[in-house]
């Protein structure tokens, strides 16, 4: 019986030792966190420019608006020049009140941090990186755009009071005034 048991222990032993080959074997790589990745540029780079003037920033709210309107969402909405700072400010008839600030936010943010809002949307829901949420005014939702003149940011556009998408179709309508 003692032969037995010492028999048994020994299978156990070598199938251990042959499952722990085999799942080494088939481990995938570990992977590599892209947070630890060290870029050769610096991302989101572009440089901020002389601020906004008001009746650029005027032209881009009516742009802005006028995609709004076409399509029936009321929306808020609001650029800030390159410093963050309001300079015009829309709430269209019937646009929800709630979303007073948060269109300020989205342009301020887009502005200081110099990439569309949609990033940081992305960067919590799609990659769960909630970190960036303690980052000091970030707000990670869509609709809010940085404005570009010479490849130079003079300000930022926000718009809320619908969905992320229809704020950010309504942004980039406001936005491509200024592209003109």
């Amino acid at each position: 019986m003692a032969t037995f048991a010492r028999l048994m222990m020994g299978l156990g032993a070598c199938l251990l030792a042959c499952v722990a080959a085999v799942s080494a074997q088939q481990a995938p790589a570990a992977a590599t966190d892209p947070r630890d990745v060290v870029p050769e540029k610096m991302p989101y780079n572009t440089p901020y420019g002389t601020p906004i003037s008001a009746p650029r920033a005027q032209a881009a709210v009516q742009a802005a608006a006028a995609e709004a309107d076409k399509r029936g969402w009321p929306l808020n909405i609001a650029v800030t020049d390159s410093g963050g700072n309001l300079v015009v400010f829309l709430r269209m008839d019937g646009a929800q009140l709630a979303s007073i600030a948060v269109a300020e936010h989205k342009a301020r943010t887009a502005v200081k941090y110099r990439r569309p809002t949609k990033v940081f949307e992305d960067a919590v829901q799609k990659l769960d990186y909630k970190y960036v949420l303690t980052l000091d005014d970030v707000i990670a939702s869509r609709g809010g755009i940085p404005l570009l003149e010479d490849g130079k940011i003079i300000g930022a556009i926000g718009c809320s009071g619908g969905t992320g998408s229809q704020d950010e179709v309504v942004c980039t309508a406001g936005a491509a005034a200024i592209g003109k």
